[in-house]
């Protein structure tokens, strides 16, 4: 999806990007361990066209949920989807089938109102958290940073949908870097389409009709999985030619994720991507590096200690700072950098 609608859709307020039934399935059946037993919320949900709901409801026996229970902020937009019939703010509670027929029927689901407007931050939807073991939705993108605060808050397990530029906020790098987050399996080459009336400005080979084509989407989770402790196989070796280090702090840059040298016991400054490939046991992450901050506020060197420099980095609320190398003259690093270094 182009920027410009992901602006749009925050200055609204909005965020009516609902997830295909088929994209959660492919991320979901990497978990199915995980939630035998187990009481599954999916807070930022309208189960009238969730799909979250429907896989959860439908999977309901062959997962071993203990119970399934949704809510949803109350919608303001009667046109957005025809299934709506209602503005209210409701949840529903689904304990699974109950005449032998395998199909959650409307007799077996309770769809009740909600005293508020069902914000997840409201008081009676916090008490449906609590109830909670699981939390498994798409949450607003323009509240990622609160949803996410909220669910280490409570200390809940989790899998949600967010952007990848999520991964550079000071509020949620921390918990990348403490092992509290990681990243999922995630959607094919970066990118998801979401049902949404948004204007899709993909180019015709990637449009779906009815849908929208957001880049850099990823799944984020706290539960343990398969990927997150396969070895990435490291072949290149070091050479100060190939790497160059940087002018302002004491590691390497590597411009690819497969261009990690096996034979390098530095730090060295990694793409944001090489998190899709992070495993902890094998590296381990020091910091995170902004780039084009001096490029971008016109200061000169580049200076850690200029004042205006240091306002630029809490209001983009970098963790570390700006990066840049020295060839015979100064370079800023064109994309942000996580600063890692090998386990041995």
């Amino acid at each position: 999806m182009a920027k410009r609608n992901i602006d749009k859709a925050k200055e609204a307020k909005k965020d009516e990007f609902y997830t295909q039934l088929e994209d959660i399935n492919n991320e979901l059946k990497h978990y199915r361990e995980h939630f035998r037993g187990k009481t599954v919320l999916c807070n930022c949900d309208d189960p009238r066209v969730s799909n979250f709901f429907t896989y959860f409801a439908y999977n309901f026996e062959f997962l071993g949920l203990k119970k399934l229970i949704t809510t949803c902020y109350k919608n303001q937009d009667m046109d957005l989807f025809s299934q709506n019939q209602s503005e209210k703010a409701v949840y529903l509670v689904y304990e699974g089938d109950k005449n032998g027929d395998h199909i959650p029927n409307a007799d077996e689901i309770g769809v009740m109102p909600l005293k508020g407007d069902g914000d997840f931050r409201s008081k009676e939807c916090i008490e449906l958290l609590k109830e909670a073991d699981i939390v498994v939705t798409n949450p607003p993108f323009s509240l990622f940073r609160e949803y996410v605060a909220q669910l280490i808050d409570y200390d809940k397990k989790f899998l949600i949908i967010g952007h990848q530029n999520a991964l550079s906020y000071k509020e949620i790098f921390p918990l990348i870097r403490d092992n509290k987050i990681w990243l999922g399996y995630g959607f094919k080459g970066g990118a998801g389409h979401f049902i949404s009336k948004y204007e899709d400005t993909a180019t015709a080979s990637n449009h779906k009709a009815g849908m929208i084509r957001v880049s850099g989407v990823n799944w984020f989770t706290n539960m343990d999985i398969k990927k997150r402790h396969e070895e990435l196989i490291l072949y290149k070796t070091y050479t100060s030619e190939k790497y160059p280090k940087y002018e302002n702090y004491d590691a390497i840059n590597v411009n690819r994720t497969e261009d990690i040298p096996c034979d390098y016991d530095g730090i060295m400054g990694v793409p944001i991507t090489f998190m899709d490939k992070y495993n902890p046991d094998q590296f381990e992450i020091i910091g995170l590096g902004i780039a084009n901050l001096g490029l971008s506020i016109g200061v000169q060197p580049y200076k850690p200690e200029h004042k205006k420099y240091r306002k630029e980095i809490q209001k983009r609320g970098a963790v570390d700072g700006d990066l840049y190398m020295m060839n015979g003259k100064e370079v800023v690093v064109p994309y942000a950098r996580i600063l890692i270094r090998r386990k041995k």
